[in-house]
């Protein structure tokens, strides 16, 4: 795939969001598990950026301004961490992951290719809940469903985050699929997923499904018809978990009595006294056994955060949280925007679509992710590249841009109006015809 990326820059950022977020090398065994494939990937796509004739300006909106000065604010934090050489590693992982977000940023410039990235996006997690759905139904979801090891998504809890999130985007891949058959397929992915998500046993994932489930049937113009499907889909789920399951989930009620909750709630007490002790917070990995002597209402109940708003709050402080939910608020609603304004262009009609599935991602990031220290976890930041990169094209084309230059955001892409296209095989167009999709 390397020589692609050298001749479409582009394609890296879809090869890199593959291996970041599937990992298929942690499935592998030898010299390969450890191996620097998104390292090697991601310079690829640094030196073909260089040399290729794309538009080497990144996309500026208020959400990428917000999301520089999060980076740089997370920079400085480091410099005042309270443990220095746990938090420079961790800053470490983060820098690397922001500078293919901005990256992305430079090279998402047509519907075509954030459509790709969305796309890659739900490939990426969707395998997992593949093969985790059909174990959850044969097992009688009995045992949990696992991540590979050393990734983000290793833990149950994470792998569901993750799973919860993936479900509405396979079910915009479905909405661009033509062919009947491959449409049943993506339904039963989709569904798989689902239960995939289920299967992991994370309250978090439970409450960001329902959380999704709410907002999909609000928003619905069939409210009948969707809640029907909700609760038709909600009792076969129930009916396949075990009583082990619903121990689990019934602690959601009554988290006083659940060690593990109260650990949580502990630990979120631990970063609000942190955070208003000091200005910058603790830096990364300041949870820590002195951290919660300090700091802690239970000092002796040392466990990880678990909450993106509190993990970013006790590590960045006050300013740093108003940082990462004013872009996770602006990304919200500059989705909400595009899908608004796109409904009422015919030739990216399913961009609104796009969006609207992006928006209920969100969401289940928003709910399940107040359980899980996945703050800066990758896939969330792509799908704010892909909302920064649609809501800057529709503005681009609601201000009057020509044909020309309208053709000229519109670089070669993966997929068009559901059907796979190479793009150096692409019949060229004639001189001013508007492109599709």
């Amino acid at each position: 795939m390397l020589p692609f990326v050298l001749r479409f820059p582009w394609v890296g950022i879809i090869l890199f969001t593959w291996i970041s977020l599937m990992n298929p090398h942690r499935m592998a065994y030898g010299f390969s598990l450890r191996f620097p494939f998104a390292m090697i990937v991601a310079l690829t796509t640094l030196v073909a950026l260089l040399f290729s004739k794309e538009i080497k300006k990144i996309i500026w909106t208020r959400e990428t301004v917000t999301l520089l000065l999060f980076v740089i604010w997370m920079c400085i934090t480091t410099a005042f961490a309270m443990y220095p050489d746990y938090a420079v590693v961790q800053l470490d992982k983060v820098l690397k992951i922001q500078l293919m977000i901005f990256v992305a940023l430079i090279l998402m410039r047509s519907f075509d290719r954030i459509e790709a990235l969305v796309c890659m996006c739900a490939a990426s997690i969707g395998f997992y809940g593949l093969k985790g759905g059909i174990f959850t139904i044969s097992k009688g979801g009995v045992h949990r469903v696992q991540g590979p090891p050393g990734t983000f998504i290793e833990g149950n809890n994470e792998l569901g985050l993750a799973m919860a999130m993936t479900v509405p985007l396979l079910f915009f891949v479905r909405s661009r699929v033509a062919n009947p058959t491959l449409k049943l397929l993506m339904t039963t992915w989709t569904v798989l997923t689902a239960f995939a998500a289920i299967g992991t046993q994370s309250r978090g994932a439970l409450l960001g499904m329902s959380a999704m489930a709410l907002f999909v049937w609000i928003n619905s113009r069939r409210k009948l018809m969707s809640g029907i499907i909700v609760v038709v889909t909600g009792a076969c789920i129930a009916a396949l978990m075990p009583e082990a399951w619903y121990e689990r989930m019934g602690t959601i009620k009554t988290h006083d009595e659940d060690a593990s909750a109260r650990g949580r709630v502990n630990a979120w007490w631990t970063s609000f006294n942190m955070a208003k002790d000091r200005l910058m917070g603790g830096g990364f990995e300041c949870w820590q056994s002195p951290t919660f002597a300090l700091y802690a209402p239970d000092p002796d109940n040392v466990r990880d955060v678990h909450s993106v708003t509190f993990e970013v709050l006790g590590e960045h402080g006050f300013i740093g949280l108003a940082l990462f939910l004013t872009l996770g608020l602006m990304t919200w609603f500059s989705a909400g925007w595009a899908a608004r304004q796109a409904r009422k262009m015919p030739d990216i009609h399913w961009v609104a679509d796009m969006m609207r599935m992006v928006q209920v991602s969100l969401i289940a990031y928003a709910v399940a992710g107040q359980f899980l220290g996945m703050a800066y976890y990758d896939y969330y930041y792509m799908l704010v590249v892909a909302v920064i990169a649609t809501s800057w094209l529709i503005r681009k084309r609601l201000a009057g841009m020509s044909d020309e230059e309208w053709a000229r955001t519109k670089p070669a892409g993966l997929l068009e109006n559901g059907r796979l296209v190479i793009p150096w095989l692409k019949k060229k167009r004639p001189a001013g015809a508007m492109p599709h999709g």
